[in-house]
């Protein structure tokens, strides 16, 4: 009987400033956040206001157009979108950028 064998090759990690880790925001569980996230969707009829967007998914992301790390207002809808996964992910990528995170 043949038995499958395990990888013997493990990764090392050799990073010598290791990131921290991710801690979740209070904020995010919050009924305000939801009611506000609940809102912003609903405002934008459950399609994603990216330009030339307008897809819909199961889940939809609404998005602080000002982030919250640059001032933006917590809980004002005018400082709310909703996006798809995609461009939720892309728009948040491009806040770091502008910000000095990331690559």
């Amino acid at each position: 009987m043949v038995k499958m064998l395990g990888p013997r090759i493990t990764t090392l990690d050799v990073r010598s400033a290791k990131p921290a880790p991710k801690a979740n925001d209070k904020f995010y569980f919050s009924r305000d956040y939801r009611a506000w996230r609940e809102a912003v969707i609903a405002r934008a009829g459950g399609r994603c206001q990216w330009p030339g967007c307008g897809t819909t998914e199961g889940r939809m992301h609404a998005d602080h157009i000002i982030e919250r790390r640059d001032g933006g207002a917590d809980l004002d809808p005018r400082n709310g979108q909703c996006l798809c996964h995609r461009h939720h992910t892309l728009k948040t990528h491009q806040a770091a950028r502008a910000r000095g995170v990331g690559g």
